[in-house]
């Protein structure tokens, strides 16, 4: 702060400094000069204890240097390394990365979509709860917003990055009907909506075409409440001899009820995971279960950010295909 209590300006570290205010402007934010001519701007800025206006900032340039990840729940332990690498990829001197967690809640994932476009965030990446809500037209409209999972069919998305849940998810299927097994179920995320989620849909038709008796059922991702719907599963009769969990954290689940009420895995109960998580090899038996490429979708993602902001164009959808790794989880069924 100035010595008259008047918070300093470009204006003044150009009289400090003895250069223009473009140029001490373009200095403070590392775009042009010496590496000289920028520590001693930096170190006018100092002294006069300057600090940069982001309010004015946007204002002057349109922009905020915010971009939001807005996450449909950071109990879903991929999102948390997806959030977190996004979050490091994205910083930059002129940028920052607003992480959100939508807690599983479509309506409020739109709300806090529209909450970011208030508050002028430079892009939106949302990994959609409910992807054929309606509202997702409104936000695309007002800012530029990239989908990471699932497309959104009502909305013109500056970029989409979808996975392959058809290759996935009839992979998965495909190998328990494989292996001898008939009666199969499949966790899904909890969320709160009601329409099916694209995979759910894949599954039914991938399980009738396989003649897989298939019971879909919805999961939180904290191991107690994952343990509860995996034990009430396992003590149902029919029981399933298989379970597709799509996401390793679901998996946990099945892990500890089946320890509880004596099964075997993959004795008594075949079991696969979604999506790699580190810890998946160190259970026993490891966790057979699906690699994506996390550090190429990350830097994918990146660019269509930089390119949304840059240039505002569209960017053509990329699908992103996963590889199933095969561990220890996965046997015929059992014979009595």
């Amino acid at each position: 702060m100035s010595g008259n209590g008047r918070r300093p300006t470009l204006k003044d570290i150009a009289a400090e400094t003895g250069l223009s205010m473009a140029a001490v402007s373009y200095a403070l934010r590392g775009l042009h000069g010496t590496p000289e001519t920028r520590q001693r701007v930096q170190d006018a800025a100092d002294r006069l204890g300057y600090q940069a206006d982001p309010v004015a900032r946007a204002l002057a340039s349109g922009r905020s240097g915010s971009v939001g990840v807005l996450c449909a729940s950071l109990e879903d332990l991929w999102q948390q390394r997806l959030a977190a690498a996004l979050g490091r990829e994205l910083l930059a001197p002129d940028r920052n990365a607003w992480i959100i967690d939508s807690a599983g809640d479509a309506g409020r994932q739109l709300e806090l979509a529209q909450h970011l476009v208030d508050h002028r965030a430079d892009a939106i990446v949302v990994i959609p709860i409910n992807p054929a809500e309606k509202g997702w037209a409104k936000i695309a409209q007002q800012a530029p917003v990239i989908a990471i999972g699932d497309a959104l069919p009502g909305a013109k998305a500056k970029s989409e990055v979808v996975f392959d849940n058809e290759t996935g998810v009839s992979t998965a299927l495909g190998r328990l009907a494989e292996a001898g097994h008939r009666t199969v179920a499949m966790l899904s995320p909890s969320s709160r909506f009601e329409t099916e989620r694209p995979a759910e849909e894949i599954a039914q038709r991938v399980a009738s075409g396989l003649k897989l008796k298939l019971r879909i059922v919805s999961s939180p991702h904290d191991l107690a409440g994952a343990t509860k719907v995996a034990r009430d599963l396992l003590s149902d009769s029919p029981r399933p001899t298989g379970i597709l969990a799509l996401a390793d954290s679901l998996a946990y689940g099945v892990y500890a009820a089946s320890r509880e009420l004596g099964l075997r895995i993959p004795d008594d109960l075949s079991l696969l995971g979604y999506d790699d998580q580190p810890l998946s090899q160190l259970l026993t038996p490891p966790l057979s279960t699906f690699h994506w490429p996390l550090n190429d979708l990350v830097a994918d993602v990146v660019a269509r950010v930089t390119s949304a902001v840059d240039t505002n164009r569209r960017v053509r959808r990329t699908t992103v295909v996963p590889t199933l790794i095969e561990r220890g989880s996965v046997a015929a069924p059992p014979t009595n």
